[in-house]
């Protein structure tokens, strides 16, 4: 694919410096490209510079971290300004969210037998490209099986840290509506990452959507990764039911990963895709 808009950089819980992950996508025929880091934009400025030198057209994205109906959600911003103050203030706030929730982890794992994890996750992140920014659950996975908790990643997120277990931590994120509020009065399209990632019911599934909308929503996730064809099915219907935009993407973390940098299954063809609304200027750092 030549269009990749759901990415991560070591600016959050990616493997790859932001400069190296754009490389890696440019490697991959990638030419339109948005980094959607975790609640940052500190990826931007250092992707946008290897992009320009690659003749890449990168898009400002980020996916910022809320709450709906008891559960995290994702919600994708591409194209804003990134100077925009309801957002730079979000951003804020989520900064340091992140970092009560690591120390939360932190002295829940503690409780568990797993004492220091939070220094063990700030090391694992460091040996990667320290952003300054709080260590997140994949980096406390990798901890957990270095100090062999665990045998690997996917069963701390299966045992400890996925949905609805120990680590994870939401109380410190702000609702949907206020995400998508903060997102448009930046300027921002808007998508809803990955809508089948949440163990949701299909009504509560659809009702998350119809409240998305109702908050300002443009576009859903049809398309994440590898994921099965049933799921992409049925949120394509979706997103004919409800007339929305709709965006896809790797959501490549890593070499090795769920999925290669520009590679996710292909958007049914009746399907509007947000990315058309993009200006497409080879030259263009940013939209």
């Amino acid at each position: 694919m030549n269009v990749d808009l759901h990415c991560h950089s070591t600016a959050s819980d990616g493997a790859l410096a932001p400069a190296v992950l754009v490389a890696r996508a440019f490697e991959h025929g990638v030419r339109v490209l948005a980094l959607t880091d975790h609640d940052t934009l500190e990826g931007l400025d250092e992707a946008r510079n290897a992009a320009t030198a690659l003749g890449m057209q990168l898009v400002n994205g980020v996916e910022l971290s809320c709450t709906w109906g008891g559960a995290t959600i994702h919600v994708l911003g591409y194209g804003f300004d990134v100077e925009a103050e309801p957002l730079v203030q979000a951003i804020a706030a989520l900064h340091d969210g992140r970092w009560l929730r690591a120390e939360e982890i932190s002295r829940k794992l503690a409780l568990k037998g797993m004492p220091d994890a939070l220094e063990g996750a700030l090391q694992i992140q460091q040996e990667l490209g320290d952003s300054g920014n709080a260590p997140a659950r994949p980096h406390f996975a990798d901890w957990m099986v270095r100090e062999g908790f665990v045998k690997d990643r996917a069963e701390a997120f299966r045992k400890w840290l996925g949905a609805g277990k120990l680590g994870d931590v939401k109380q410190h994120w702000p609702t949907l509506e206020e995400t998508v509020q903060t997102l448009r009065a930046a300027g921002a399209w808007v998508s809803l990452a990955h809508p089948w990632h949440y163990d949701f019911t299909r009504s509560k599934r659809r009702r998350l959507v119809a409240d998305y909308i109702q908050a300002g929503g443009h576009a859903i996730e049809v398309v994440n990764g590898h994921q099965p064809a049933e799921q992409v099915g049925s949120l394509a219907i979706l997103a004919r039911e409800f007339g929305l935009l709709v965006t896809a993407g790797s959501d490549f973390h890593g070499p090795g990963g769920w999925s290669e940098i520009g590679e996710y299954r292909p958007l049914p063809d009746d399907l509007p895709p947000l990315w058309c609304r993009f200006k497409h200027d080879p030259v263009t750092a940013a939209v």
